[in-house]
């Protein structure tokens, strides 16, 4: 209780707006503050950090590329915590949006996020390792059957004249 006290009066104290106000600022670099209801992984491995329980009609979104997550840690950690996190506002359909790629735009108790784990897959979600590339496989050749009936060289006909 005394420490949601302390957090909430820490919000109020920076100089952070709330995710509804967000929208009045983009094009501007701000901090946000808001209570992170879940992180949800995308079909690419986007990263969306959501603060309302419906996204599509959220005002604002935290957006964490795969490439950023092994310099951010995983993000999945911070759903349930009060963020406060800094950078440009854009607009991206309709919605305000800070992309997060360094863990020092993240102040009050998002701090600790721990690393990803070690076989983590960001696309496949462990399924397959995005360590490791394959050359492409090229097609088959298919060779071609020889005409049966077409004649070669000495198996000409012998009953023709030859030729003059």
């Amino acid at each position: 209780m005394l420490l949601g006290l302390v957090l909430s009066t820490a919000a109020f104290a920076s100089d952070c707006v709330a995710i509804g106000e967000a929208r009045r600022h983009v094009g501007e670099t701000k901090c946000v503050t808001g209570k992170v209801l879940r992180v949800k992984v995308g079909p690419k491995g986007v990263h969306f950090v959501d603060f309302c329980a419906d996204q599509m009609s959220c005002p604002f979104t935290v957006v964490v590329f795969p490439a950023d997550l092994k310099d951010i840690g995983d993000v999945r950690h911070l759903e349930g915590q009060v963020i406060e996190i800094h950078g440009p506002v854009k607009l991206y359909n309709g919605r305000a949006e800070i992309i997060l790629n360094r863990v020092s735009q993240l102040t009050a108790g998002s701090t600790l996020i721990p690393p990803l784990p070690k076989n983590y897959d960001v696309e496949k979600q462990g399924h397959y390792s995005a360590g490791r590339m394959r050359p492409t496989k090229k097609p088959a050749r298919v060779k071609g059957t020889p005409n049966t009936s077409a004649t070669y060289g000495n198996e000409a006909d012998a009953s023709e004249d030859p030729p003059q």
